[in-house]
């Protein structure tokens, strides 16, 4: 089986899941090795105070595609995530929870997704072919109003915005500028700032499981204004100032083109 050429960068918040992260890291890490994908494991240390950050360590001195972040204070899921995002090296990225609620399988799917030409993969848990097991109700049900809202307010057809397992070329990322939400609302700034610039986006029913062990960081009314905030932010975006962003983005697709078509200068031997 030929090595594949793109280069994958998983990148994996981690905020005190010293029991969780060793089953995350060794699932990608078969699953990836099997497929022959050529990857990084990217493990942002948010702030940790468990023994995350030892379990780290240990997983780095055995493996060097295990790289990490440590950050400091403040923390939050939206910093981890610029933190991760700012630190890959690879041509994909896909942000993959720390807590085993995400498949590998999956990864491997958004991966071959983006081989046949999108520039993102959104994976749904609430379309046919898709597997959720131990989703609180109550969040269950937050969840879907919120994203049937955001859905109308964007006209848009995908229906797990919210959900932060996604997968993006690199420099898709890159053309995002300067992310600037700092918790689970990165989540939208990521999703819309994608569809606002009219990317190629596939969608694909992924599996998602319940956690385990710990607690979930989520916290549905502080996150209230914060989701608020940012909607209001993408929306103006749309709304008001869509045609620049467009511009801007078509502008450096061409000159991208013209850097990689110039012809190289012949030389000669004297």
């Amino acid at each position: 089986m030929a090595v594949n050429s793109l280069t994958l960068s998983v990148v994996v918040p981690v905020h005190n899941e010293e029991e969780n992260l060793p089953n995350v890291v060794d699932e990608l890490r078969d699953t990836l090795n099997r497929e022959r994908i050529p990857f990084e494991l990217v493990l942002v240390n948010d702030n940790s105070t468990d023994g995350s950050r030892g379990v780290i360590e240990g997983m780095m001195a055995a493996d060097e595609r295990i790289r990490t972040v440590n950050r400091r204070p403040p923390g939050g899921f939206g910093r981890a995530i610029r933190s991760g995002l700012d630190a890959v090296k690879g041509d994909i990225v896909v942000i993959c929870m720390a807590d085993c609620s995400d498949d590998p399988e999956d990864v491997v799917a958004y991966y071959r997704t983006i081989e046949e030409g999108y520039d993102c993969v959104f994976g749904s848990r609430f379309i046919k072919g898709s597997v959720v097991r131990n989703y609180p109700r109550f969040k269950l049900v937050c969840n879907r109003v919120v994203n049937k809202m955001v859905q109308l307010l964007f006209r848009c057809p995908y229906n797990d915005m919210t959900n932060a397992f996604k997968a993006y070329r690199t420099e898709v990322i890159r053309d995002l500028g300067q992310l600037q939400a700092s918790h689970f609302n990165i989540t939208l700034e990521l999703s819309l700032g994608v569809w606002n610039r009219n990317y190629k986006i596939a969608q694909v029913p992924i599996r998602w499981y319940g956690r385990t062990w710990g607690s979930s960081k989520l916290r549905l009314r502080e996150m209230g204004r914060r989701y608020l905030a940012t909607l209001l932010k993408m929306g103006v975006d749309r709304t008001l100032i869509l045609d620049d962003i467009r511009a801007e983005q078509q502008a450096g697709k061409l000159q991208n083109q013209t850097a990689t078509s110039e012809p190289c200068e012949a030389t000669s031997a004297a």
